[in-house]
């Protein structure tokens, strides 16, 4: 009766769900495939370093796992037959490269007279379970989570209590996949700052339970401040569910200390289900405009611009900081990620793919739902989006979330000597005062590659376009 239990962004022993029936039926093969069939939305480097990790921590945590690499609607049936398996169990991935290979590969499992069940191990709900009252998908994030929260929730699954899993022989080696950077080794700092896999997942999220969730409302969007939870890569990997989140944070909701935060918190945790709603019901998100009239705003073209922003260097502290705080930790603190993504799609008028694509590359939390819901937010171009007029000033939003300047000074260090009247716009600083800090505009830090004005001004240009498709 021995099943195979394909693993995929559900890297994880608790509330595991197609783990949980499959360990209820006997022996266990549980694999991960490296699939290869997906060109478009390949995980990107960061994402790859972050999954060595993590398959490597469910390895452990398993006892076995078989790996294999290529496409899964050709390497499941051959596994199933080598292996003598009966079924074949996985939890559900919503993109709409998975939706077509998981059905292709369902039939043709059945097909072979394996028992074959995949299973809600990702959301609170699936995406086409809330539904309007005219019976469509919600388009409005307010209503939408209104309606999840009006649902029952289904509880939190328990560890199996004894997992008899098998290694199949003709597993390939983590190692061999070469998904770690090696010459140069980028990725060197990450570990400082991630702890891939389950373990890391809970211990993250208990640590933020008991020392930021109470500040959490009113620290949040603070990157000077250490108040978030950090849990995204774990979240986007399934080392932990929002099941697990969701009920742990019951009782947090009836604590006058805790209450506004978990609140607050459990919103993010909406916003996520969201995205994953809309990608569902809408599959070209990630490559489209959902509102169509926007396909008329005309984009420039520099890559001299792009380059800069991506190596933070437009002369914006709070953009650049931002965009440095990205390529040394894969991580990026979410109010500043909203502010460099309006940087490059409102002061660059760069296409807002673009930036998508250099997150999917740069981010260990990159997730094809999240990232393209949040890209095409701060775009104006998608559902519930930011009004389009709505166009970050970075030093203004500098002043108010990094008031003192440390998370500048931090991640940009050759402005750190500068007072904090001037750390969001050195540009602004009189010769003598950038003297006694010892930068050169130009030199040591970047003239700004636009101006704030001037750029707002031909922004808003570019959406009277939009307005009048």
């Amino acid at each position: 009766m021995t099943t195979l239990v394909w693993f995929r962004q559900d890297l994880r022993l608790h509330d595991n769900p197609a783990l949980a029936a499959a360990a209820a039926r006997g022996p266990i093969m549980a694999v991960y495939i490296l699939d290869d069939t997906d060109t478009a939305w390949a995980p990107g480097a960061a994402s790859r370093w972050w999954l060595h990790h993590s398959l490597d921590a469910l390895r452990r945590d398993l006892g076995a796992l078989t790996f294999l690499r290529g496409d899964p609607l050709k390497l499941l049936p051959k596994l199933a037959a080598k292996a003598k398996a009966t079924a074949v169990f996985w939890n559900r991935c919503y993109d709409p490269h998975a939706v077509k290979r998981d059905t292709a590969l369902k039939e043709r499992l059945k097909k072979d007279g394996l028992e074959v069940e995949s299973f809600n191990g990702s959301l609170l709900h699936e995406p086409w379970e809330i539904k309007t009252g005219g019976g469509g998908p919600y388009k409005v994030f307010t209503p939408y989570w209104r309606a999840a929260l009006a649902r029952d929730m289904a509880a939190p699954i328990a560890k199996p209590k004894k997992i008899d899993a098998h290694r199949h022989a003709s597993s390939e080696t983590l190692d061999g996949w070469g998904l770690l950077p090696t010459k140069p080794n980028w990725a060197a700092g990450f570990a400082e700052h991630w702890t891939p896999g389950e373990h890391g997942a809970l211990d993250r999220f208990e640590r933020f339970v008991a020392e930021d969730l109470a500040a959490y409302g009113e620290l949040r969007d603070r990157p000077d401040r250490p108040a978030t939870s950090r849990l995204s890569p774990h979240l986007h990997f399934g080392e932990i569910s929002p099941r697990q989140i969701y009920a742990r944070l019951q009782a947090e909701l009836d604590s006058k200390t805790t209450r506004s935060g978990a609140t607050k918190f459990l919103s993010e945790i909406g916003w996520r289900e969201f995205a994953h709603h809309l990608l569902y019901h809408f599959p070209t998100l990630p490559d489209d405009n959902w509102r169509a009239e926007f396909d008329a705003y005309p984009w420039r073209t520099s890559k001299a611009d792009l380059k800069a922003w991506q190596r933070g260097l437009t002369g914006y502290p709070l953009v650049d900081a931002g965009m440095r705080e990205l390529w040394a930790t894969g991580f990026m603190h979410n109010r500043v990620r909203m502010i460099a993504a309006s940087f490059l799609i409102k002061h660059l008028r760069l296409d807002w793919r673009l930036g998508e694509q250099w997150f999917w590359d740069t981010l260990v939390d990159a997730d094809l739902a999240n990232n393209a819901a949040g890209w095409q937010w701060v775009a104006g171009s998608g559902a519930d989006a930011s009004p389009y007029f709505r166009i970050f000033n970075p030093m203004a939003q500098g002043e108010k979330f990094d008031p003192n300047g440390d998370y500048v000074r931090r991640w940009c260090p050759e402005l750190a000597k500068l007072p904090d009247k001037f750390i969001h716009a050195p540009f602004k600083a009189d010769d003598e005062t950038l003297k006694a800090a010892r930068v050169v505009l130009g030199k040591d830090y970047p003239k700004p590659i636009v101006d704030h004005d001037e750029a707002r001004k031909a922004a808003l240009e570019g959406y009277k376009k939009v307005r009048a498709s």
